[in-house]
């Protein structure tokens, strides 16, 4: 189904100037003033050429050449330097604003629920971080700059169209004003289709992800078609939203083409019987058609930049959505403060389910004392990781409570409760770095002195010594079962010295 049509709303874009705009508002007055100077420096070419055709050759006035080329060439190197100073100057910000955002974001997702993560593939949150931010170089590079500047390059083109021939100029007016209103529908047709797509890649690369995670369940099953079959499926939904789009683009670069072509019919039309009736010269004419230019490419260029705006605030919408989940943290009911942990755990009539009419756990009741092993027992989907995950406080009971030395979970701050916690997960999984790198990972304050006395408690110095690096090894790819695979049933609590439960 088709997205909705769907205009920046003003809101939306006060949003956006206020977070990412006005902060830089003295680099950007460095680069309007920069693209005022460039500008002008381009109206220089289309006043030399009047001059150069009525005066140079028209009179013969030869003492004026100098003076004309000399002017088209200083114009043409201030129009070089400040093109190159503009885009240097704000390409950088832009892509440092990019990377600031991606940390902002990629440091709020980390923060949200763990159920958020079972809900959605870590290929689309890696998608939304890295892609959908990407459209805010346009809000803060040379897109609102050159928007602006093309702007006033219009303005002055269109006063001094005036000042050439006024009735001329009205008329070439009337092709722009249908683009601008061609340019307007478009755009409102564009952003839901970048938005589409935005989701689109985010599902793809979530099954690609998986797809690569899960090799070996791909062959076991030899499901290597199938698999094929979806990616295909999925690549083929991008491309067809592709298509969709270029279409929309290229009707508006189409339509501009062809009312820029009608224009030029007009003007040569109405600026020839000008000179042969002689209210207007050669000289006039040209300028008038140099500086017609200047009035027409600002607005083409302005549609372009249109269409970028249009796909950042797609990204910007998507970022919002995400940035505006709760965190864990923002709970109003987690207040209280733990001192150090005895690691008392207790489960009092504790109910839990996934959604509203599948049940999990109802009715638990048991008590983990300090010191002791608790073992829970039960066939597969029986509850045991549920209740795991209702200990490290990664889900919530939907009825009873959980306590840790007598206060109730829900109530605690998560991060007093989990820097003490250790915790060994089903799921096994290494980071890319060291051996010693991930045996610090619960403590990475652990002195090597610590690190030893750990890897010998957990016989994990036997393991690395077998390596000729030690623990210096590095881990470059966390599915090397292989290699890694006892390692990585021991390395996540080995050095964490807490309570650590299983």
């Amino acid at each position: 189904m088709r997205p909705q049509a769907k205009r920046p709303s003003l809101s939306q874009v006060s949003t956006a100037m206020r977070l990412f705009v006005l902060p830089r508002w003295k680099l950007l007055l460095v680069g309007l003033a920069l693209i005022t100077v460039n500008r002008a420096s381009g109206l220089v070419l289309p006043g030399s050429t009047k001059w150069l055709m009525d005066d140079v050759i028209g009179k013969r006035n030869t003492g004026l050449l100098p003076t004309v080329v000399g002017a088209v060439v200083i114009a043409v190197t201030v129009q070089a330097a400040s093109s190159f100073a503009l885009t240097r100057l704000l390409s950088v910000e832009a892509q440092k604003l990019i990377a600031e955002l991606r940390a902002r974001v990629q440091k709020h997702v980390l923060r949200l629920r763990v159920s958020f993560f079972d809900e959605t593939k870590s290929g689309a949150l890696v998608s939304r971080i890295m892609r959908d931010v990407e459209g805010v170089r346009n809000l803060v590079g040379t897109g609102v700059v050159q928007m602006v500047g093309g702007a006033i390059t219009a303005v002055v083109s269109l006063v001094i169209l005036l000042q050439i021939h006024a009735t001329l100029t009205v008329v070439a007016l009337i092709p722009l004003l249908i683009f601008g209103a061609v340019s307007l529908k478009a755009f409102s047709i564009i952003r839901p289709i970048f938005r589409e797509r935005a989701a689109i890649h985010a599902e793809v690369t979530g099954r690609l992800t998986e797809s690569l995670g899960g090799i070996r369940v791909i062959k076991g099953f030899n499901a290597e078609e199938r698999e094929e079959a979806v990616f295909a499926q999925g690549v083929d939904r991008i491309f067809q939203n592709v298509k969709r789009s270029l279409t929309a683009t290229s009707f508006v670069a189409s339509a501009g083409a062809f009312l820029m072509g009608i224009a030029s019919a007009i003007l040569m039309f109405i600026g020839g019987k000008a000179i042969l009736a002689g209210t207007m010269s050669v000289g006039e004419f040209f300028a008038f058609t140099l500086y017609l230019g200047f009035l027409v490419a600002p607005i083409m260029q302005m549609a372009n930049i249109g269409t970028q705006l249009t796909e950042a605030f797609a990204g910007l919408d998507r970022t919002n959505e995400l940035m505006s989940l709760p965190r864990e943290s923002d709970d109003p009911n987690r207040t209280v403060a733990l001192p150090r942990l005895r690691g008392d755990l207790r489960f009092r009539g504790v109910d839990f389910s996934y959604t509203d009419d599948n049940p999990v756990l109802h009715g638990i009741d048991f008590v983990a004392e300090p010191g002791s092993v608790t073992a829970l027992v039960g066939s597969s989907g029986a509850g045991k990781s549920t209740i795991f995950g209702l200990a490290a406080a990664f889900l919530e009971p939907t009825g009873g409570r959980v306590e840790v030395d007598g206060v109730d979970l829900a109530t605690v701050r998560l991060d007093d409760y989990r820097s003490q916690l250790g915790l060994v997960l089903q799921d096994d999984f290494l980071f890319e770095g060291t051996i010693r790198e991930n045996v610090r990972f619960g403590r990475p304050d652990a002195t090597d002195e610590e690190v030893a006395h750990a890897t010998r408690a957990a016989y994990v110095d036997q393991f690395a010594d077998g390596f000729p690096k030690g623990l210096e090894t590095r881990v470059i790819c966390e599915n090397n079962f292989s290699v890694f695979g006892f390692f990585r049933t021991y390395y996540p609590a080995i050095t964490s010295n807490k309570r650590c439960k299983r």
